[in-house]
């Protein structure tokens, strides 16, 4: 399975585990790199002290590749991005932001950069501020999404249209046939976030993990446009949000509802009625909590053998 993205990363297989809030600590992603994979810490619900110590726990768990992913609207991007530097992180995912802000410094500093997009447009962009390759996301994806609701399915073969480096895909992911799916597509590799969520090493709750693995197709929703598109299973708080909106409600208004840590109070902290439950439509098609090694290894079984099926059709 080798190819640009596995020698890009120095991986054995082109799969890359999200970096996702409260879910993407230095046990997933050791675990995910030691499968072979590259395995991501989520800077995006650490402060910078936290940060540091997932990283050089991260280091003595595993000697193969790792990532961080940095949101770069993160109020403390800069200590972030010398915490990476000093402790010597050789990949670096950004996102929610510019990627020219932070891109020829990270590169400077012998790192490689991917940028996560949810449009042609800003691919390209990407590309022209000189990131490695890029994470292009389609709104099945969990979490923050784009505006423009493109699913992947049609931006994966868009962006490879025009893009010249390497192509991650990512939304709607969790399974080998769905890896070989968009790669038939011009992936290079892919990005999956749900299904690691429901592995034992996610740092989120079991109470969100078991929520997980419940939800059925239609239990999640994009919302709160206004503020910032987030996909969410639908409970309590989504509910409010719904009633909210019937009402009338100004982006102020939503800002209020929503307050501060109802990410952290749904998904670290097990608020399964009025937290915030970020998850993909994918959601619908996992059905267990695994081990992050045997997502792996199940995922690439599934490839193979799909791969090798659809040779014979």
């Amino acid at each position: 399975m080798q190819n640009r993205i596995t020698s890009l990363f120095n991986i054995e297989y082109p799969i890359i585990q999200a970096g996702m809030i409260w879910a993407s600590g230095w046990k997933l992603a050791s675990a995910v790199s030691n499968a072979g994979g590259l395995g991501i810490i989520g800077a995006g619900s650490m402060y910078p002290d936290v940060l540091k110590e997932h990283i050089l726990k991260c280091q003595k768990a595993t000697d193969k590749p790792f990532a961080v992913n940095v949101p770069m609207l993160y109020p403390n991007v800069e200590e972030i991005m010398k915490i990476i530097v000093d402790l010597g992180v050789k990949i670096v995912f950004t996102s929610a932001g510019n990627p020219k802000t932070w891109t020829s410094y990270l590169k400077e500093n012998g790192i490689t950069v991917v940028h996560v997009v949810s449009s042609l447009k800003f691919a390209l962009k990407s590309e022209t501020a000189g990131v490695d390759a890029v994470v292009a996301e389609g709104f099945e994806a969990g979490g923050h999404n784009g505006r423009d609701e493109t699913t992947t399915l049609t931006l994966i073969p868009a962006v490879k249209e025009q893009l010249k480096i390497p192509l991650i895909a990512a939304g709607g992911i969790a399974t080998g046939k769905a890896m070989l799916a968009v790669m038939i597509l011009g992936a290079d590799a892919v990005q999956i976030g749900s299904r690691f969520v429901a592995s034992e090493e996610a740092s989120s709750h079991q109470l969100f993990k078991e929520k997980v693995i419940e939800a059925k197709e239609g239990d999640t929703q994009l919302t709160l446009k206004e503020l910032a598109p987030v996909r969410l299973l639908k409970n309590k708080f989504y509910n409010q949000v719904q009633d909210a909106y019937a009402k009338g409600a100004t982006p102020e208004d939503l800002k209020l509802l929503l307050g501060r840590a109802r990410a952290k109070r749904g998904m670290f902290e097990g608020d399964m009625e009025d937290g915030e439950l970020e998850i993909g439509q994918v959601a619908a098609i996992i059905h267990k909590i695994m081990p992050a090694a045997d997502i792996v290894k199940e995922i690439v079984t599934e490839f193979e053998l799909a791969k090798n099926a659809a040779t014979n059709l």
